[in-house]
């Protein structure tokens, strides 16, 4: 239940560990962290929230359309090992200005699988149960699309834990 549980929401499949660096807190992350330093076309997603500085971080942007979050739609993905403390800024590259949704998956133990432990979050930051997941209901599409221009557009994710019945940030 936990694999189909993680994957309605931040449509996910198996990653292996990576063998990037862990960069030092406050730096941009990334292969496309230039575009983002130069304010390039991209989204620089601030993920706030971690329960614990371990393991992987997952970060996908898809369209604002119908598609948002069904498996393997996703437009770019960046997977970086998560930084040793702090917050993370992960810059995301996008083709042309217009309206997307992103989705972040912490996998805590960076094993590459869904587990109970891991964290997600969204655009938007909304509000969500197991419930949700488990019939899975997706998030209003404009309560978590954004729009980007022909600039780097900033995104906050706060990454929510499982808590009982329904996810909560970690604090």
């Amino acid at each position: 239940m936990s694999k189909m549980f993680f994957a309605a929401m931040l449509a996910v499949g198996a990653v292996g560990a990576l063998a990037a660096p862990v960069a030092a807190q406050g730096a941009t992350l990334g292969p496309s962290a230039h575009l983002c330093n130069s304010n390039a076309t991209a989204v620089l997603v601030d993920v706030r929230g971690f329960k614990a500085h371990t393991g992987t971080l997952r970060v996908q942007i898809y369209d604002a359309d119908s598609s948002y979050l069904e498996k393997r739609k996703w437009l770019e993905r960046v997977d970086v090992p998560v930084s040793r403390s702090g917050n993370m800024q992960v810059c995301v590259p996008v083709k042309t200005p217009g309206n997307y949704v992103v989705s972040v998956r912490h996998d805590i133990n960076g094993n590459g699988k869904s587990d109970k432990s891991d964290g997600g979050g969204m655009s938007g930051n909304p509000d969500m149960k197991v419930t949700d997941f488990i019939f899975k209901r997706k998030p209003k599409l404009a309560a978590v699309s954004f729009a980007v221009g022909g600039t780097t557009k900033r995104v906050p994710v706060t990454l929510n834990y499982i808590s009982g019945l329904s996810f909560a940030p970690v604090d």
